[in-house]
């Protein structure tokens, strides 16, 4: 059975088209990501998904059932990018609250709350109300929300906007450590916490489903990604072009390259590109292997 599967859906507001014919059918697995610029319909998709809105047109179901059915009750968790919790209560009262929502007794909703706030690394502020603390503490916990009763399926939409790099780290490795019993469905516009994050990306743009691209296949051994340090264009293109096996070399952006090349010509070209980078005395910033999603996504 699909996780989530959509036939043509449609959505519009009045005139305005926000959803315009999608299919898609997603497996339960890996995190998947969901891009587009702002106005492409993510948002609306997501509320879709979690049967806030009803289609115009077409059908969307989620394991099998329409959304918002209390069959799904307990298994599709979502958080909006501003969400925020009430801050008149502490973390442990309205947890113990949203718990036993879901049916759960008081003993196991307060179990439950305590389980997910040490997810996040919160156990030690379940007395503090959300005023009190920061904004990454408060982010971790509108997310520890989502995993009250162990959903199936969560929707998260830019989980770690606005976040310093060390609450970010802590967001990146909490999914991916649930990934293997929680699908998540990740709405960002940080392609590089995605690209560390997510196997699937869906780019959406003005309402239309564009590409679907994996990583893993994005990640061929046929190009290298390279950010150099201050360097002159040509010379290093015309260095790089003059090694067998390099079929091409094309600027990206300010000192970022994408090298193509033949793998059956030239397999060793790491220790090619570095003897050649120690020969011109040259310093790069970073070397991926393969394409960059961005690259992928919009060359």
């Amino acid at each position: 059975m699909s996780l989530i599967k959509c036939e043509m859906l449609t959505k519009s507001y009045g005139s305005k088209l926000a959803l315009d014919r999608v299919s898609i059918e997603l497996k339960a697995g890996s995190p998947i990501a969901l891009v587009g610029p702002n106005g492409a319909g993510k948002t609306t998709l997501f509320s879709l998904l979690c049967g806030y809105l009803l289609p115009s047109s077409g059908s969307v179901t989620i394991m099998g059932e329409k959304p918002g059915s209390t069959k799904l009750l307990g298994k599709v968790a979502s958080l909006p990018q501003d969400a925020t919790l009430d801050p008149n209560l502490n973390l442990i009262t309205q947890f113990t609250l949203f718990g036993t929502l879901q049916g759960l007794t008081t003993k196991q909703a307060k179990a439950e709350s305590l389980r997910v706030l040490s997810l996040v690394d919160l156990a030690h502020v379940v007395e503090q109300k959300p005023q009190s603390l920061s904004h990454g503490m408060s982010k971790r916990a509108s997310i520890a929300q989502a995993l009250i009763g162990s959903p199936q399926l969560v929707l998260l939409d830019e989980p770690t906007a606005g976040l310093d790099p060390a609450n970010a780290k802590v967001i990146r490795e909490l999914v991916r450590s649930l990934s293997s019993d929680i699908t998540f469905v990740i709405s960002s516009h940080n392609l590089d916490e995605l690209e560390k994050l997510c196997d699937q990306v869906l780019y959406l743009d003005q309402g239309k489903l564009g590409q679907s691209v994996s990583i893993q296949e994005n990640m061929t051994d046929e190009y290298l990604t390279v950010s150099m340090q201050e360097c002159e264009d040509e010379p290093f293109v015309s260095a790089l072009e003059s090694l067998a096996g390099i079929n091409s070399v094309t600027k990206k952006q300010e000192n970022e390259y994408l090298i193509h090349y033949s793998a059956e010509e030239i397999p060793d070209i790491e220790v090619q590109f570095f003897t050649l980078l120690a020969h011109k005395a040259w310093k790069y910033r970073a070397l991926l292997k393969g394409r960059t999603l961005e690259d992928k996504l919009f060359s």
